[in-house]
């Protein structure tokens, strides 16, 4: 496998205060990599630091050639792919009016999630929750992004929509050699697709350990690094 992303000693946050300090991962091409916590530990700074949205305070963000303080915009034309714990679809647009939008194809956002067609020409407005992150994700997805950065794509769905979105990760891993970072509140759900793990705490790695470890050690890793109000959604009934 290669390296898409190669992050060192990373440092971010808000108004000159730090909220991740001398962060270290790395995503392979193929790859599904998850980064794990409790709330306000620094997962979502991380990934706006990694995407372009914030500038670090200092270390390297390495992506496609790019410096740590390119934009969004530039990482996105080199191959990244950013879906926020917001689902971004233009409300007033139909389904199939968003994806032209975002030049991809309908046949191939159908084609990872089926459940799309019978709403094509439904404004996303009136989607439901899913549907919208399918529409979302998928359109992501369509562009085979050399890198994906995903920021809970299941907040507030049903557990089986949990596992389609999770599964279209995996396949587009897979298949089109994306590699994938992926925060994510259903552990037990998202470390069955995960290659590795990186468990956060106070805005740093502690612990980088592979998928199979973690579900070894799914307990302690819960009991130490996952809030409660995390786990209770992650273990709700199936």
């Amino acid at each position: 496998m290669s390296g898409v992303l190669e992050v060192n000693g990373l440092s971010a946050g808000y108004f000159g205060q730090r909220v991740i300090h001398e962060v270290d991962l790395a995503v392979q091409a193929g790859e599904v990599v998850c980064l794990l916590g409790s709330n306000g530990v620094g997962k979502t700074t991380t990934l706006l630091a990694l995407s372009g949205e914030l500038k670090p305070m200092s270390g390297t963000v390495s992506f496609a050639g790019l410096g740590p303080r390119s934009p969004l915009h530039r990482r996105a034309r080199r191959g990244l792919s950013y879906v926020t714990e917001e689902r971004s679809v233009f409300k007033a647009m139909t389904a199939r009016e968003n994806l032209r939008c975002a030049g991809v194809s309908v046949d191939e956002v159908t084609a990872l999630f089926p459940e799309l067609e019978k709403c094509i020409d439904t404004k996303g407005g009136l989607l439901s929750g899913g549907e919208q992150q399918m529409l979302t994700l998928g359109r992501a997805l369509a562009r085979r992004p050399k890198l994906l950065l995903a920021d809970e794509l299941s907040l507030g769905l049903a557990p089986l929509v949990v596992d389609r979105l999770l599964t279209a990760v995996r396949t587009a891993a897979k298949e089109s050699g994306t590699g994938a970072l992926i925060v994510e509140q259903h552990v037990r759900k998202a470390l069955k697709h995960a290659d590795r793990v990186y468990l956060m705490r106070r805005g740093r790695i502690e612990l980088a350990l592979t998928a199979a470890e973690a579900r070894s050690r799914i307990d302690e890793i819960e009991r130490s690094y996952l809030s409660s109000a995390v786990l209770a959604e992650d273990r709700a009934p199936e």
